[in-house]
C-alpha cells in the first residue's frame, strides 16, 4: 500500500536511502519588537545519504534561512530538524559548533576567505578549530587543495587568485574535515560562466564520491546539475500544503 501523503510533507520516494536531513514542519519566525516575519512557514523535507539536491527559489523565498537551519547556524522557531537522526533542537551551542565543524562543509557565494592567510592556511582553519596538530593540518590541507586543482597555488593569498580559484579554495576548506554533508549557498553567484562550470563539476565529483550535497540557488541551469530539485515559495516547499503551513505558523506565533 502506498504511503499516505501528509499535507505539508514531501512524499517518500521509493529507493531513497536513509535520511541525513529530516525537516518536520519547520518554522522560522524573526521578531523585532511586536513585528514578526515568518521566513519558513512549515517546511517538511527529507534528504537521503549521498543525494545531490538543489534548493531553488526566488529572492525572499526562504532559501538563506533554510541554509542556516540545515547548517546548524540557526535553530527553528517551531517544528523539528533531525540531522542523521539527532534532534538539532536539543543540542547545546557547544554541540552545534562541534556538529558544524565535524559533519558539515560550507561553501558560500562570498568565499569567506581570510585575505591575510595563504590558501593553505585558509584551508587549515577548520582543522585548527578542531585541535588537529600542525603537521597533520598542513598535510590534509595540501591534499584538499590538490583535489580541487590548486596544488600550485597553496602559498597564494586570496587577492592573488581569481574568483574561480578562490571558490575552489573555499571548497577545499569545506572538504578538509571530511564532512558527511556539503552545503553550498549560491556557490556560482559571483563567478563567470567558465569558473561556475568548474565549481559545478567539483560539486558533481563530491556527489559521486558519496557525499550528501545540498546546493542553494535561484538559477534553473545550476539547479539542473543536481539529481533532484526542491522548490521553495513564500517560505514553504512549493508542493507542500498551505493549510498545514498556516497552522504551523499560528502555533508558534501564540508562544
Amino acid at each position: 500500500m502506498a504511503e499516505p501523503v501528509v499535507p505539508g510533507r514531501e512524499p517518500a520516494v521509493p529507493g531513497r536511502t536513509a535520511p541525513v536531513i529530516e525537516l518536520d514542519r519547520v518554522v522560522k519566525v524573526y521578531r523585532t519588537g511586536t513585528f514578526a516575519v515568518a521566513a519558513l512557514r512549515g517546511v517538511s523535507l527529507s534528504i537521503g545519504a549521498g543525494e545531490y539536491v538543489a534548493v531553488m527559489g526566488p529572492s525572499g523565498s526562504g532559501k538563506s534561512t533554510l541554509m542556516h537551519i540545515l547548517g546548524c547556524l540557526d535553530v527553528p522557531t517551531g517544528g523539528a530538524y533531525r540531522l542523521a537522526g539527532e534532534d538539532v533542537g536539543t543540542m547545546s551551542e557547544a554541540a552545534l559548533a562541534s556538529v558544524r565543524n565535524r559533519r558539515i562543509g560550507f561553501v558560500f557565494q562570498q568565499f569567506n576567505l581570510l585575505p591575510s592567510l595563504t590558501a593553505c592556511r585558509n584551508v587549515e582553519l577548520p582543522l585548527a578549530y578542531a585541535g588537529v596538530g600542525r603537521a597533520e593540518r598542513r598535510e590534509r590541507a595540501l591534499a584538499a587543495l590538490g583535489r580541487v586543482g590548486l596544488a600550485d597555488r597553496v602559498q597564494h593569498r586570496p587577492g592573488e587568485l581569481s574568483g574561480g580559484q578562490q571558490q575552489r579554495v573555499a571548497i577545499a576548506r569545506a572538504l578538509v574535515t571530511d564532512p558527511d554533508l556539503v552545503l553550498a549557498d549560491e556557490p556560482t553567484g559571483n563567478l563567470d560562466s567558465a569558473s561556475a562550470g568548474d565549481v559545478l563539476d567539483l560539486m558533481g565529483e563530491l556527489h559521486r564520491a558519496g557525499r550528501t550535497v545540498v546546493l542553494i540557488t535561484h538559477d534553473a541551469d545550476v539547479a539542473a546539475t543536481a539529481g533532484r530539485t526542491v522548490r521553495l515559495r513564500d517560505g514553504l516547499v512549493a508542493d507542500g500544503g498551505l493549510e498545514a503551513a498556516s497552522e504551523a505558523v499560528e502555533g508558534v506565533g501564540s508562544r
